[in-house]
């Protein structure tokens, strides 16, 4: 398992369009960083690029690398080699990957303009988040045979998470704003890996004041010790669950 995971390792990191992509993450945040009047808002331009393009390019990358590799996966699959430790191999590889070029990419201008605990949160979460639309990219490629549906379902899943979703946690917020719902908020961020990671972030810059009572209510749970330990939890088994289950089609699957 190790020995395909260093090649796949290998093989992604000598691609150019993650190579193009690491460019435009560092440049992006040098930019932003260099140009603001201030750290704050430049993490704060960050923070929405990273929830916009790290998840985008991390499950459509996923999604395509498995289907162009399909020929290699059944030259694997014809070896004396467990399909989980096959499966493992490439999500370590693809993973790997996609969490040290946005450590490269986003790690280095972090480090040298913004304070240690923010840029470490900062990185964290978003080495997380490369982790958790990997997973769900594997979950699209494995359950749809079709190239192009499977990349539609990838696509989909990320509409889903970073727009519709909050489109919809405003919308209840407006059907339901005579009742007491805040504290059903924290719930319901929890459902989406995007907004838990926005929420982090946003809580740890100390911007909380700027969402009002909302953000009391999240400060308040997300911003103790347990809230965090319960939110990073939550992001572990965002990135569990789809690959457990992609990994079960994959053990399963007629190829």
């Amino acid at each position: 398992m190790i020995r395909i995971t260093k090649y796949v390792l290998a093989d992604i990191l000598r691609n150019r369009i993650l190579l193009a992509y690491c460019l435009l993450l560092s440049g992006f945040s040098w930019t932003a960083l260099s140009l603001e009047d201030s750290t704050a808002k430049g993490v704060l331009t960050l923070v929405n690029l990273m929830l916009l393009m790290v998840p985008l390019m991390a499950v459509m990358f996923s999604t395509i690398y498995i289907y162009n590799s399909a020929e290699f996966i059944e030259l694997l699959v014809s070896q004396p080699v467990e399909r989980s430790q096959i499966w493992t191999a490439l999500f370590l590889g693809l993973g790997s990957s996609q969490g040290m070029v946005f450590l490269v990419g986003m790690g280095l201008p972090l480090l040298v303009f913004v304070h240690e605990s923010v840029s470490l949160m900062f990185l964290i979460t978003g080495f997380l988040i490369s982790w958790i639309f990997c997973a769900i990219g594997f979950l699209a490629a494995v359950y749809a045979k079709d190239k192009a549906r499977g990349i539609g379902i990838a696509i989909l899943a990320w509409l889903f998470f970073a727009l519709l979703y909050d489109g919809l946690i405003l919308f209840l917020l407006y059907q339901f704003s005579d009742y007491p719902i805040e504290k059903a908020m924290v719930g319901v961020v929890m459902l989406s890996p995007i907004d838990l990671a926005r929420i982090l972030l946003l809580l740890h810059l100390d911007v909380s004041a700027l969402m009002g009572f909302t953000g009391a209510i999240f400060k308040s749970f997300f911003g103790t010790i347990s809230g965090m330990v319960l939110s990073f939890a939550m992001l572990l088994v965002w990135l569990l669950v789809p690959f457990s289950l992609s990994l079960y089609k994959f053990k399963n699957k007629d190829l």
